[in-house]
């Protein structure tokens, strides 16, 4: 008689991430990692993407990363406090922070300076700001909250919508006003996001996207780069010297990449071919020097930074966490898309930056700020709480034995 099979042991490489991924920390430990990781990436990016322009412009090779090391300095320390920061703390400054943010909207609507065809940028004393990256963040804790508060009621269309559907709807306006086309369909996707987590009708998504198509038509018609732009887009080629310049540049730079690309500094478009190599397209950078790997590796990483801000959404018992971490991860994970198709040429170029990776501390502060959050939310549940603290008292009880 044959002994009867035994059950396969979990020792293959699914079990091992399946245990892993049950882990109390897992959640805490991939937003650092690939934070960390997506931030280093991004210094090495600016550095080599850069390094051509600022010397034409300065004489300095280094005078744009220094820049960027400078952000990243005052980026970190934001993103610890963030993360440290008492729940009750944050929602407190939720109507200070909407308010300033619509302010600096308002101001730059109006006073503002004009870049590349968007009025985007508020110069407050020796510094130049783009008070939208800054809105991202409070419009998603603003909204977080007023639904948190609302958790009961939210049955009922009124309350979902009101009032921070309005209060959106005046950020998208101001926006709209600086011809930000790219910032307004971020605060469209954040709409969206959070009336579909409090559970909003279909028909409104319906009337919402039918609404964003015309508002995105009538924006592209005031505006005849715009408007080029978006008829070329499908096909750069057709106006190779005209708007086409830019996404056509950046086709040859990720075409000539490869799979693993022309290595680090090696990149021939940031020779003064592709126009805003270190920011809005460093992602053709990326692609050119470190090919299809480099760039497989970035986006995965923005698919961790989701997957694990969605778990966080999900294990949370605190309505507030849940749709913060949603909205964070909404932003995030939208303008990286709508980055990636401007360079592959998929999407019309509306000047957006790559999350953590494109030059420039009016991206990076916020984002940083917000994945400071979405860390703190990860740390302040309950099974990591208690693994956070087991791990200080071992280490403790290490250190006296030693001593």
């Amino acid at each position: 008689m044959r002994p009867a099979r035994r059950p396969a042991a979990r020792t293959g490489w699914t079990a091992a991430v399946k245990d892993a991924l049950d882990r109390p920390l897992t959640t805490y430990y991939l937003l650092l990692g690939a934070t960390a990781l997506l931030l280093t990436i991004g210094l090495i990016m600016v550095l080599s993407a850069s390094s051509v322009y600022a010397y034409r412009e300065t004489g300095d090779s280094y005078t744009v990363v220094r820049r960027q090391l400078m952000w990243v300095a005052l980026g970190i320390p934001c993103a610890f406090i963030a993360s440290r920061v008492p729940i009750p703390w944050v929602r407190r400054l939720t109507y200070p922070a909407f308010a300033v943010s619509l302010a600096l909207l308002g101001a730059t609507a109006f006073m503002g300076v004009e870049i590349n065809g968007n009025k985007n940028w508020l110069v407050l004393g020796p510094i130049q700001v783009q008070p939208s990256e800054i809105a991202k963040l409070s419009l998603v804790i603003w909204a977080s909250h007023i639904y948190a508060v609302k958790e009961r009621r939210l049955g009922r269309l009124n309350e979902m919508l009101v009032p921070v559907v309005p209060g959106m709807a005046l950020a998208t306006g101001l926006v709209v006003v600086g011809r930000d086309l790219g910032t307004a369909l971020v605060f469209f996707a954040l709409a969206v996001a959070m009336l579909w987590i409090v559970g909003a009708p279909g028909r409104l998504f319906a009337l919402a996207l039918a609404g964003v198509s015309v508002l995105a038509l009538a924006l592209a018609a005031t505006s005849p780069t715009r408007l080029a732009r978006i008829a070329t887009f499908a096909d750069p080629f057709k106006d190779y010297h005209g708007t086409g310049w830019q996404p056509a540049h950046g086709l040859y730079a990720m075409a000539s990449g490869g799979v693993f690309g022309e290595g680090i500094g090696a990149s021939q478009q940031k020779w003064g071919q592709l126009p805003e190599a270190h920011t809005d397209f460093i992602f053709a950078v990326l692609g050119e020097e470190l090919g299809l790997v480099g760039t497989l590796l970035v986006v995965g990483l923005f698919f961790v930074l989701a997957y694990a801000g969605i778990r966080v959404a999900r294990e949370t018992t605190q309505p507030f966490v849940r749709y913060c971490s949603f909205g964070i991860v909404t932003w995030l994970l939208v303008q990286m898309m709508i980055n990636v198709g401007m360079v592959l040429a998929l999407l019309p170029v509306i000047g957006i930056p790559l999350p953590l990776v494109s030059y420039g501390g009016s991206s990076l502060l916020p984002t940083l700020a917000a994945l400071g959050l979405l860390i703190g939310f990860a740390r302040r549940e309950p099974a990591a709480e208690r693994a956070l603290k087991q791990r200080r008292r071992a280490r403790s009880a290490g250190v006296s034995a030693r001593g």
